[in-house]
């Protein structure tokens, strides 16, 4: 089986806790990812990995300290995995909650394959319309059309953690936002049916990512950002309709 990478901000240690203990249930062996905190960074080294020009242009909302996190944690996971001697990694935010299926899933998932660069165990869309689908130890994996978002359990080869980890910064989306722009990442993103994993208990010591949002003042007006949140919306759906155009079968 491909090593396992949890995620987990230090001060998080009831996460820690729950995480250890459904990797026990599942019989599988993991490592801990020490977790980058947002929080913690001074302006400078923010500006240093995030373009907030290019997010007030082309983003969906500004970046809170909490995501930028979120997305270097990450970061560090792919690289773990583009220098480990593994052919890819699975790796883990510590909010997750497993099912029974787990384990078989992550070993089927670590099999040879030339189908996928990453695929996803975790969908907020049980039923993602399927542009492929192929079936591995009775699991479906499905190319959705759609790249579902949430990156809260997936697993990715050596080589698409590499091309990740060069690409990723400066970054202007979150780090699930992004995944879901398969042209620009050039990644084919798979989701393993059904899915292992569904979000968990989001208490955390450091706070969630979405009582932050909840909290921070976009800058604009309700309808200012009412219409913003359109024109991505559109931008996005034209371009997803213009790859699949070029790349599989079109789908409403």
């Amino acid at each position: 089986m491909w090593p396992i990478h949890l995620i987990n901000l230090a001060d998080n240690t009831g996460r820690l806790d729950r995480s250890a203990a459904q990797f026990e249930a599942a019989g599988v062996a993991w490592q801990r990812v020490d977790g980058v905190n947002g929080w913690k960074m001074d302006d400078a080294e923010v500006a240093k990995v995030y373009d907030a020009d290019r997010n007030a242009r082309d983003g969906k909302h500004a970046l809170v300290r909490p995501e930028i996190g979120c997305y270097l944690s990450h970061v560090k996971a792919w690289q773990t995995i583009a220098n480990s001697d593994a052919p890819g990694g699975f790796i883990f935010e510590d909010d997750f909650a497993a099912d029974a299926t787990l384990g078989p899933v992550l070993e089927a998932m670590s099999a040879p394959q030339d189908a996928w660069d990453m695929v996803k165990l975790f969908s907020f869309d049980p039923a993602p319309q399927a542009v492929q689908e192929t079936q591995v130890d009775g699991v479906r994996v499905v190319i959705p059309y759609r790249v579902p978002t949430c990156l809260i359990a997936y697993g990715v080869t050596k080589a698409a953690a590499a091309h990740l980890a060069e690409r990723a910064i400066p970054f202007f989306r979150p780090v699930d936002e992004d995944q879901k722009f398969v042209w620009e990442t050039g990644l084919r993103v798979a989701v393993a049916l059904p899915t292992p994993v569904t979000v968990g208990e989001q208490e955390a010591a450091t706070g969630t990512i979405g009582s932050v949002r909840r909290a921070t003042r976009s800058g604009r007006s309700v309808v200012g950002q009412t219409l913003h949140n359109l024109r991505y919306q559109m931008r996005y759906r034209s371009a997803l309709k213009r790859h699949w155009a070029q790349n599989g079968p079109a789908r409403s």
